[in-house]
């Protein structure tokens, strides 16, 4: 094996699987990272940045949750942008320094012995020396009509991403759990009036969010669910039902936040990564998964915050991790 500096690609000669056929100047790139999103595009800008071979592969739209959010305001020395804009500038500062993107979804990742990660996407083979995971997850949704036509207008699934929006305004969030509370917590100190709307009689958050809650304004609106979301061009309303004796409430509102939870989507390396009982993958400081090679960042692994930001620091991490890995393994 050599690594060619120039095109920051190693070329290597391997055995095909028919007969031990020799494969000659076979491609190993030095880092193929699989989603788009602020941390796989982050990744993408420092690999390229570091000389190293970088492909970026992705099945849907680049960008991933955040081309969702119409307004971003609270990224580093860009107060006013919105997810669509800021994830075309990241991939344009990616490519920038090289790193390149194909639209394609990944089926399978094999490490083989050597190492080298192999991995099936779109019915092509590719070699690489490290994985970043960079697939995020989705939010749990609520599952009722209205909810994707409101998504972005009135409705939204991270109170710390959004929530400025809705000072002095009406709003509410659903859930039960520490993030539920620790959103309406943070809207009661910018919102005039915060419902938490909760499905049972007591809430699964930790006692000191609750004795938190007990504490504040927030109104809490306890063994309900939301049956229906009012609004035409925009959201402007609930209507609960109380599950103890079936009366129903309507509450107008500014805005909603769902709470219930995440989906990460973890399911390509369920097999190969540790994961924790959610589903999100575990990793080291470094944003090392519990295979040599292998990375996670963003949404995708086990972390306190989910923010934009918090995504681009781990892409930076993972590809400084992964060039002392490559260097090692040389």
């Amino acid at each position: 094996m050599y690594y060619n500096r120039q095109y920051g690609i190693s070329e290597v000669t391997l055995l095909d699987n028919i007969g031990g056929r020799k494969m000659s100047e076979a491609k190993v790139h030095d880092i193929v990272i699989i989603g788009s999103g602020p941390g796989g595009m982050t990744a993408g800008i420092y690999g390229g940045r570091a000389e190293l071979d970088t492909l970026i592969l992705e099945k849907n739209f680049h960008g991933g949750q955040m081309v969702s959010t119409t307004e971003i305001e609270n990224y580093p020395a860009l107060p006013e942008t919105n997810g669509i804009q800021l994830a075309n500038d990241m991939l344009a500062h990616a490519k920038k320094f090289g790193a390149k993107i194909d639209y394609k979804g990944v089926d399978s990742i094999e490490v083989l012995e050597d190492g080298t990660k192999k991995l099936l996407a779109g019915g092509e083979e590719i070699l690489t020396k490290t994985v970043i995971l960079s697939m995020g997850s989705t939010p749990r949704k609520l599952g009722i009509d209205k909810e994707d036509k409101f998504t972005g207008r009135g409705l939204g699934y991270c109170a710390t991403c959004d929530g400025g929006f809705y000072r002095n305004k009406v709003v509410a969030v659903n859930g039960g759990g520490d993030t539920a509370v620790e959103d309406a917590l943070y809207l009661s100190r910018i919102a005039s009036k915060v419902y938490l709307i909760h499905r049972r009689d007591e809430l699964r958050a930790n006692k000191t969010l609750q004795t938190r809650l007990a504490e504040s304004n927030v109104e809490v609106v306890w063994n309900s669910t939301i049956k229906e979301i009012l609004g035409e061009e925009k959201l402007t309303g609930v209507i609960t039902v109380d599950k103890t004796d079936q009366s129903e409430r309507t509450i107008e509102l500014d805005g909603l936040f769902v709470a219930i939870g995440g989906i990460p989507t973890s399911g390509l390396v369920d097999s190969l990564v540790d994961l924790n009982p959610q589903g999100y993958i575990i990793t080291d400081e470094d944003c090392q998964t519990s295979v040599a090679g292998i990375y996670a960042v963003g949404d995708i692994r086990v972390k306190s915050l989910r923010q934009v930001i918090t995504a681009a620091a781990d892409g930076a991490i993972a590809v400084h991790a992964a060039e002392k890995y490559i260097l090692g393994h040389q």
